[in-house]
Parts: structure tokens; sequence; C-alpha cells
């Protein structure tokens, strides 16, 4: 089943989300996973009086996922009976009540686990299988306040093998080879993911960036994500890489399993044949090429203006393809739907 929500707020609630908007604006780091992640947390955190200074606020993982978002997404239903997501909403809210009551003018909210887990991208062969309908509640717990996403991007060869590295690092199975093809030959893209975001928080504007751009800098992807100038401490390192193959061989055998899965030598594990990371590296360069040519207004496409370029460049300081720049000045609203989550 396809559900349609409206292009356009109601004239009341798009008064009341603008009227938020000048006190406050809330802006959602959603990973991707393994997209240095922990690195830009890791900096956020460090960074925290710096960035108190210049009125702005920092929720991570230690928050979101130590009370924050409890009972917000679907799991193990309490016995009292009492609607817990309800709650979670109520719970949020108190907290963005208080950060505006503290005086802070934007609120970088940074958890990867807001899109869902690796563990269940892994399970379904799919990228983010659930990220529809994950988002649009988190964009109700937000009030409809989101400012702005971020998202950051990594070909889909290494992704996958850099999520298979670490879960297998952290004593799950080897994939088999069956597994590979299928998530191999999967039609599910970048793409689709930023598609269902759009459609589950259409308040906000959506910024890609790929990791390739960002790597080891940290304060790169706060400038993105923010338009403010970024503290430049604690910028430079790359935290929580994936494992390679002595690693883990050693952490297989101190989980007492069998490490004869793994191929000989050194290095970074590639668990898909070359067939197999040529189709997932087509499906990336698929995903580039409609960000690219404006994402069908949906996101906007964030490079590195100091990366060359082949062919014509654009003119100095347009960095950004896509979503308000590519739309025209059209005032016809674009309808979308929310895909199933999973």
């Amino acid at each position: 089943m396809i559900a349609a929500l409206p292009s356009t707020w109601p004239n009341g609630v798009a008064l009341s989300i603008k009227a938020a908007r000048f006190f406050m604006d809330i802006i959602l780091h959603v990973g991707a996973h393994r997209t240095g992640t922990t690195s830009f947390q890791h900096y956020l955190q460090s960074n925290a009086a710096v960035l108190s200074e210049d009125a702005t606020g920092y929720w991570g993982p230690l928050r979101t996922r130590k009370g924050l978002f409890s009972g917000l997404f679907p799991g193990v239903a309490g016995a009292s009976g009492r609607n817990l997501q309800r709650r979670a909403e109520g719970r949020v809210k108190m907290h963005l009540t208080l950060a505006e009551q503290a005086g802070v003018d934007r609120l970088i909210v940074s958890d990867e686990n807001m899109i869902g887990s690796p563990r269940h991208c892994l399970r379904d062969g799919l990228l983010y299988p659930a990220v529809g309908d994950r988002m649009a509640r988190i964009s109700s717990a937000f009030g409809g306040r989101i400012s702005r996403i971020v998202l950051s991007l990594r070909a889909q060869d290494l992704w996958w093998a850099s999520t298979s590295a670490y879960a297998v690092y952290r004593g799950h199975s080897v994939p088999t080879a069956r597994h590979c093809e299928r998530i191999a030959h999967t039609r599910r893209g970048w793409r689709d993911v930023i598609t269902d975001i759009a459609c589950a928080a259409p308040e906000a504007e959506i910024r890609v960036l790929p990791f390739e751009h960002h790597v080891g800098r940290p304060d790169l992807l706060f400038a993105a994500a923010t338009d403010r100038p970024a503290p430049t401490t604690h910028a430079d390192g790359w935290l929580n890489r994936s494992p390679d193959l002595a690693a883990m061989r050693t952490a297989i055998k101190q989980q007492d399993r069998d490490a004869s899965e793994l191929p000989e030598g050194d290095g970074r594990w590639q668990p898909f044949a070359p067939a197999h990371t040529a189709a997932m590296r087509e499906t990336y360069q698929d995903d580039m090429m409609w960000l690219s040519a404006g994402a069908d207004g949906l996101a906007t496409l964030t490079q590195d203006p100091t990366r060359s370029r082949t062919g014509k460049s654009q003119p100095a300081g347009d960095i950004r393809q896509g979503h308000s720049n590519d739309q025209g000045h059209s005032s016809i609203p674009r309808p979308r739907h929310v895909a199933r989550s999973g």
C-alpha cells in the first residue's frame, strides 16, 4: 500500500513551523553508517563548548539511544498498555523546548540509527528498507520542524563490504555467496533511500554528501551541514574504521569461531565477487547521476569545491545541485508518496 502525503502543510501548521524555525533550526545528521559518523560525533562532542558559544546545540547517540527515542520505533510492547510512541514524542518536544529556552539557535542531532541498522540491512539484503517508516516517526516526534536532513553516501560495493566486515567482527556469521549475490543485484539504491526520506519528512531540506569528499575531515561535514564556520580543533582522524582481515581473524578466534571462511592474506576484506562489485558500482553511478541532475527536486548534492572536475565547471562558489536550486520558480507543488518501508 502506498500512502500519499501533502506536498504542502495546512496554513496553520505552516505558520507554526515557520514561527518555530525563527527560534531554532533543527538539523538531523542521519548517517549513513560506515561513512565517518563516529568521527563526526566525536568532533561535535569534543567541540561542544565552542559550538555552544555559537548558539549551536548537539544531541548524539549518548542522548538519543539512552532514553530520548525510547519507544519511538516498533519493538517489544510494554506491559503497561501505554502509547510508547506518543510518550517518546512528548519527551522529544520537551527537550526541544528546553534547548530553545537555553538560547540554542540551531540543534544538530546526529545518530545513524535513525534510518535503521546495518544488521537489518544485511538481513534483508537491502539499503535501509525501513527508512520511510522510521523517518516519518522522527518527523512526527520533532513536530514537523526539521529544517535539514544530512545524509552521507558511499559506493555500494564499499559500503556493503565495510558493513559486512564490521558485522562479522562483532560476531555475526560470514555472509554466504548466495546472499552476497542477492545483495549485489538488488535494485534498491541510494536514490530510493533519499526518496523515502523526502516523502517521510517533506518539511526538510535534504543535503547529500559523498563520503569520499569528507573522509577523515568532520569539519568539512560540519560546514556543509550547517553553513557555519567549522571549529578546527579535533578535526583530524578517522574513527571506527572497518577491521582488516587480520583483525577479523583475531576477533573470530577470540569468539571461538571458525575463521576458515575468510580468505587468506591481509588488507581490506571484499566478500563480493568482481562481477558483483561492478554491478553495485554501476548502481552507485546511476544514483550519483540522478543527484547531479537535480534528484527530481528532492535533495541537494553538496560537493567539495576544492576537487578538480572534468568538463564544464559551475561558477565559483556554486557547489550544490538539486533541491531548490533546480526547481526553478514553478509554484506547482510536487506530489510525494511514501514507499513501503520494509
